[in-house]
């Protein structure tokens, strides 16, 4: 028992390094979250037992290293290099312009809030959505004085309930293949869960939207300079890979910013090398947290968490408890307890998104926090939908619903 709360010791160092003196201070910029990080994988490394030192610090650099790890960097990386180059060529600006033409006031909250739902839905991936519509949030926060944290709230909270339902986001396609069931099925159940959420988000959406504000002069649209975030949304909704898409953008945001003269080639590439060190706390912090997460499987704080999960569970519910706060052997709890394995499929994948929602150093938050220049605390409480998405979850639970699947 020990060995296992001290593995998993790194998380409440960083808690308390991070967090605690952040609400302390009253300001969340006074510690760098990459400072924290850094003090966390220190004490991480130094409290890690039995192995010599360098074999610790090889363990926690392959961690850093994971494929996955670095799959999402090289998406931060792009990621900066495009918003900064369609910055800086008017494309956001434009974009937004566009939008409060278009949409009256009060449904600017909620057409972002839907846009975001339909986008994540389509392209199975709540990064990719953040890193489209992030900037384009930032942008309508500015023009209508409404807080940026909560704007940019209403993106990531939508980009979470497309990834949590797409057939092709990898949260989905790992949920049914573990349990066992077709992901129609578990769309259906999910859909049930989830649906009522995001119907209350955006009620309440329109409700707070009464208090935006829009310029009472909006400049006109070059349509032109919209292109290159049209094309990335249609490139990523019809299925191209994300970097793929980032590509495609950054070429775009060049080719249109060298036409209309923005900027030359070597104004160009300045400005994708300011997106990309903007990426830099970002890459950073992932890193550390990948090698962290090393040291604490290493040192048994995974099992540990498995152990007392299921210790005490007696029954259904409580079984089904257990998959939301679980993702590993949650088909065997569930083949245990007989849960519906379409029902288990939809837990799995709903407490999943509503945990990456609550991490501050999740890929979602990090990236929403980097492009519109904020902090990830900063952003968590304005996310309305997944903290009612996970309140549905557990009244699903709490009253066997959907009854057919329960």
């Amino acid at each position: 028992m020990k060995k296992g709360l001290l593995a998993l010791s790194p998380i409440a160092v960083f808690l308390a390094v991070y967090v605690v003196t952040s609400i302390i201070a009253g300001d969340f910029y006074k510690v760098p979250i990459s400072v924290a990080f850094l003090i966390t994988a220190i004490y991480a490394i130094a409290t890690c037992r039995g192995l010599p030192l360098r074999e610790r610090i090889t363990l926690f650099s392959q961690g850093a290293g994971d494929s996955n790890i670095m799959l999402m960097l090289w998406i931060f990386v792009l990621a900066g290099a495009f918003a900064a180059s369609a910055k800086s060529m008017g494309a956001i600006d434009a974009t937004v312009n566009l939008i409060l033409q278009l949409l009256p006031d009060n449904l600017l909250l909620a057409g972002l809030f839907i846009a975001s739902c339909f986008i994540s839905l389509s392209i199975g991936t709540s990064v990719g959505t953040v890193v489209a519509l992030t900037p384009i949030a930032a942008g309508i926060a500015e023009a209508t004085e409404a807080t940026v944290p909560f704007v940019v709230g209403v993106v990531v909270g939508g980009a979470f309930f497309g990834d949590n339902l797409s057939f092709i986001s990898d949260t989905t396609i790992m949920a049914t293949r573990t349990q066992g069931c077709r992901m129609s099925d578990k769309f259906r159940v999910n859909s049930q869960i989830v649906v009522p959420a995001a119907a209350i988000v955006l009620l309440a959406y329109i409700v707070l939207g009464t208090q935006i504000h829009a310029p009472q002069s909006v400049p006109g649209v070059d349509t032109l300079k919209v292109l290159p975030y049209v094309v990335v949304l249609v490139t990523a909704i019809v299925g191209v890979d994300v970097m793929v898409v980032l590509v495609v953008g950054i070429l775009l945001s060049g080719i249109i910013g060298l036409t209309y003269g923005d900027y030359d080639v070597f104004g160009w590439f300045a400005s994708m090398g300011e997106g990309i060190l903007g990426m830099a706390e970002l890459i950073i912090v992932t890193m550390i947290a990948g090698g962290l997460m090393s040291l604490i499987r290493y040192g048994g704080g995974i099992d540990f968490v498995i152990r007392h999960l299921s210790r005490h569970i007696h029954g259904r519910r409580g079984a089904e408890l257990t998959i939301g706060g679980m993702v590993a052997f949650a088909r065997e709890i569930a083949q245990r307890y007989g849960i519906d394995p379409r029902k288990s499929a939809s837990l799995l994948d709903t407490f999943s998104c509503l945990a990456q929602a609550l991490l501050p150093y999740g890929a979602q938050l990090l990236m929403a926090a980097s492009l519109a220049a904020l902090s990830p605390v900063e952003i968590i409480p304005y996310l309305y939908y997944p903290f009612c998405m996970g309140v549905c979850a557990m009244l699903s639970i709490a009253f066997r619903w959907p009854r057919k699947y329960s």
